[in-house]
C-alpha cells in the first residue's frame, strides 16, 4: 500500500492531469469532527498504509494545528509526520500531489516525508492580485499601496522561491523556473480577455501546460488578503524526474527514531541530523534547462 498523504482541506486535493494517482485523505477541523472520530480516522490510515504524512499551510488556524498534534499524541505513534509548509495554499496542494505521485515508489517513509522541504524549493508560487493593501507575505512599498487605489490596477506577486512584486502589465514578468514545469491556476474571480497569468506569465515561463482547478482554496483568502486572487504554482509534473531529484540526495538515519531521511531534520520526530553529519551534507541538486528551453523534462545533477 502507498504511504498515506493527508491535507487539511478538500480543495487541496488536486487532480492529476497525467493519470490517476493515490488520493489524499482530508483531515477535518475541530468544529466539524469530534476528536474521537479524528483519532479513529488517523488510526485507520496508519493500519492501512503504515505511515501518515500530513501537509498543511503554515497559516492554518492555531486550534486546527493543535488538533493535529493532539491526534498524533493520542496515537502515541512515531509514524505520523506533521509538516507545516510556508507556501501559498494552492502550492501546498501541488506539493501534496507530488508526494502522492511518489508515495507509490520505493522511497522509504522518512525520505518521502523529508522530501517535502526539498521539493518545495522547486515550486514557483504566487498570485495576480487586484490589491496589495492587506498583503503581509511580501514587503509592499508605499507606491504599490497607492497604486492599489487606482481602478484596474493589479499586481503580480511571487513568494517562492524568492519574494517579488511588480505591477502587472507595466514591465517584465518575474523570472520563472529554468526547468520544465506545468502551471496550476485557481481563480477567485472570473477570467478576462487579457488574463495576465495564462496570457503573459505562462508563455514567459514556457510552461508545458496550464491546468485550471476549482475552487480557489479557502485558506487563500486569508493568505493573500483578498478573495479575488488568481493563484498560480509552477512545478515539475513528471514523477520520474521528481524521483530522480529526491533519490540523488544523500540519505541519513535519524539518531532518535531510526527513520531514513534527507536534509537536516527528521520529518517524523523533528530531531536534527547530528552536526558532524549535517556539515558534510550535500546541497540540493539543481535541475538544468534542456536545449529545447523547457520542451523536455529537466535533467538533474547527481548528488555528491
Amino acid at each position: 500500500m502507498p504511504i498515506a498523504i493527508a491535507v487539511t482541506s478538500s480543495d487541496l486535493v488536486l487532480p492529476q492531469p497525467g493519470g490517476p494517482v493515490p488520493t489524499a485523505a482530508v483531515l477535518q477541523p475541530p468544529g466539524e469532527q469530534p476528536l474521537a472520530t479524528a483519532v479513529t480516522q488517523a488510526a485507520v490510515l496508519l493500519e492501512q498504509c503504515g505511515h501518515l504524512v500530513v501537509l498543511y499551510p503554515d497559516s492554518l488556524a492555531a486550534p486546527y494545528v493543535q488538533r493535529l498534534h493532539t491526534v498524533r499524541s493520542f496515537l502515541e505513534s512515531d509514524r505520523v509526520a506533521l509538516l507545516p509548509v510556508g507556501l501559498p495554499p494552492l502550492a501546498v496542494g501541488v506539493l501534496a500531489r507530488q508526494l502522492r505521485q511518489l508515495s507509490v515508489s520505493d522511497l522509504s517513509p522518512g525520505v518521502l516525508a523529508s522530501a517535502a522541504r526539498l521539493l518545495a524549493h522547486y515550486i514557483h508560487a504566487g498570485a495576480d492580485l487586484p490589491s496589495v493593501a492587506r498583503l503581509d507575505r511580501v514587503r509592499v512599498g508605499l507606491g504599490a499601496h497607492v497604486a492599489s487605489l487606482l481602478p484596474g490596477s493589479h499586481f503580480a506577486v511571487l513568494v517562492n522561491p524568492a519574494p517579488h512584486l511588480v505591477r502587472a502589465g507595466s514591465g517584465e514578468p518575474p523570472d520563472g523556473p529554468g526547468f520544465a514545469t506545468r502551471l496550476t491556476v485557481a481563480r477567485g474571480r472570473p477570467p478576462k480577455g487579457d488574463d495576465w497569468v495564462t496570457g503573459t506569465l505562462a508563455p514567459h515561463w514556457r510552461v508545458q501546460g496550464v491546468q485550471e482547478v476549482q475552487p480557489l482554496p479557502a485558506e487563500s483568502v486569508h493568505w493573500w488578503g483578498t478573495h479575488r486572487a488568481v493563484e498560480f504554482a509552477a512545478a515539475i509534473p513528471d514523477p520520474s524526474v521528481l524521483y530522480q531529484l529526491v533519490a540523488s540526495v544523500r540519505r541519513e538515519e535519524c539518531h532518535w527514531c531510526g527513520h531514513e531521511l534527507i536534509g537536516d531534520r527528521c520529518a517524523f520526530c523533528c530531531a536534527p541530523v547530528a552536526r558532524a553529519d549535517a556539515a558534510h551534507a550535500p546541497d540540493p541538486p539543481a535541475p538544468r534547462q534542456s536545449a529545447a528551453a523547457g520542451a523536455a523534462a529537466p535533467t538533474l545533477a547527481a548528488g555528491r
